[in-house]
């Protein structure tokens, strides 16, 4: 089969990134999760005071961050570095879950992580998950998926991630976190998530992740 360009979409504790690194397995992809890429440049922010409200400090704040995917040689999964630091485990904090969204919906942001997302995939042979993959990243990939899940699901499946991090976590904070990415992420000015005309949809409530990596695979077969 040829090799073609897979988007994911969807909203937050879908399982984007779960089917995203299925796929990539299976058809020998690279992985390139854009979320994180923003997570990252949040971190980035959080850690230095950015005012990420004043375009100056968020100008010259893009200009000393390195995103880069190197693959770990134990678990052969890829993490992202941030300015040759290995940040794949401390982006998962619920801080920076709480400020992704509000960073992310920055132009500026936006362009410099579309940028670098749409150089990865200039040879094609990958799989990118995040909010405008299919829509605005790669507008003509060859199988867009957009996946969505019943909401009380979702807050289980985001409250089980994070519980094992922090015990402390309550799932009201969950929830209310998951209301507020929803939000900010189908309403922001730039780039706001929604489901491109051509993207196959994948709810994936009452499925097992077999079940959905078979689906999506019946889709690459029919693509490539």
């Amino acid at each position: 089969m040829k090799k073609i360009i897979i988007t994911i979409d969807g909203w937050s504790s879908c399982g984007k990134s779960t089917l995203a690194k299925q796929l990539a397995k299976e058809l020998n992809y690279v992985y390139i999760d854009s979320g994180a890429m923003y997570r990252a440049i949040t971190l980035y922010f959080l850690r230095n005071s950015i005012d990420w409200k004043k375009e100056k400090a968020v100008k010259e704040a893009l200009q000393n961050i390195q995103l880069e995917f190197r693959t770990n040689d134990v678990t052969k999964k890829t993490e992202i570095y941030l300015n040759d630091e290995n940040v794949e485990y401390i982006i998962r904090d619920l801080v920076v879950a709480e400020k992704v969204s509000e960073v992310a919906a920055i132009k500026q942001v936006r362009d410099f992580a579309v940028a670098q997302q749409r150089k990865m995939g200039g040879k094609k042979g990958i799989v990118m998950d995040g909010r405008d993959i299919g829509t605005v990243v790669f507008p003509k990939a060859e199988l867009k998926i957009f996946m969505t899940a019943d909401n009380a699901i979702r807050v289980e499946r985001r409250f089980k991630e994070l519980f094992a991090q922090n015990p402390n976590i309550t799932i009201e904070e969950v929830k209310n976190n998951l209301e507020m990415r929803d939000y900010i992420d189908s309403h922001r000015e730039v780039s706001p998530l929604r489901q491109a005309e051509d993207a196959m949809i994948l709810d994936n409530s009452n499925i097992t992740q077999e079940q959905q990596l078979k689906k999506a695979l019946e889709w690459v077969k029919e693509r490539a």
